[in-house]
């Protein structure tokens, strides 16, 4: 067997550091946002590369890497095609799983949460600040849709191009969406495989229609 694929054979101890319950943030977005600086602190890339786990009214999952653009106490944000499966999917079910891996650090983050488009505004906001190029493409690119050659595609964007000399507007079918969390798990990895899992939790507190966030240690 090539050495490449003995996948079986390669091994990995974690062992840079530990995670309990007691020490992380109330918070889970502060907490996160700890953990983002570290990670965007080792220089990677680009830091915001997070996969998108969604699923379609079939009941098939799908998952893909995107970009994070935007992080509040209200969710996490990115940016996509609403007319592409992922968009259909997001819509269609409103829920949605992140998934952060830090493999430099021996971290690893995962978001479940209930999703819904950003405003309008928000969305025309961050068009406006994408390249030319981008903004082109996000006409020119019917997504997740068939195309017989790369031609094509390259034709749409010269025709988008003289339509839009100057400004480039928003396309309708492209926007913004945020995932509210309903679960945050952070995972630090340790020795043995005995890992360190520490999930937040929402949860419905004493006062009526109010929620709280409930931090529990998980098993490896």
């Amino acid at each position: 067997m090539d050495d490449a694929f003995d996948l079986a054979s390669i091994r990995h101890q974690y062992e840079q550091d530990g995670l309990d319950a007691k020490d992380v943030d109330p918070d889970p977005i502060q907490q996160f946002r700890s953990w983002f600086e570290a990670w965007a602190a080792t220089g990677p890339r680009d830091p915001g590369v997070m996969v998108l786990a969604t699923v379609d009214n079939d009941g098939w999952p799908a998952s893909r890497a995107v970009l994070l653009r935007g992080l509040d106490e209200r969710g996490f944000v990115f940016f996509t095609n609403h007319s592409s499966d992922k968009g259909r999917a997001l819509d269609a079910t409103q829920r949605a799983s992140l998934s952060f891996v830090w493999h430099d650090l021996e971290r690893q983050v995962r978001v479940v949460g209930d999703v819904a488009r950003v405003s309008d505004d928000e969305s025309d906001a961050y068009f406006a600040g994408r390249p030319r190029g981008s903004q082109i493409g996000a006409w020119a690119s019917e997504q997740s849709t068939i195309l017989p050659d790369r031609a094509v595609l390259d034709q749409q964007v010269v025709e988008i191009e003289a339509r839009f000399p100057g400004e480039v507007p928003r396309p309708s079918h492209w926007g913004g969406y945020r995932v509210r969390p309903r679960e945050i798990e952070f995972w630090q990895g340790r020795p043995s495989r005995l890992h360190d899992r520490v999930r937040y939790r929402l949860a419905e507190a004493e006062q009526p229609g109010s929620q709280v966030w409930v931090i529990e240690r998980l098993a490896p």
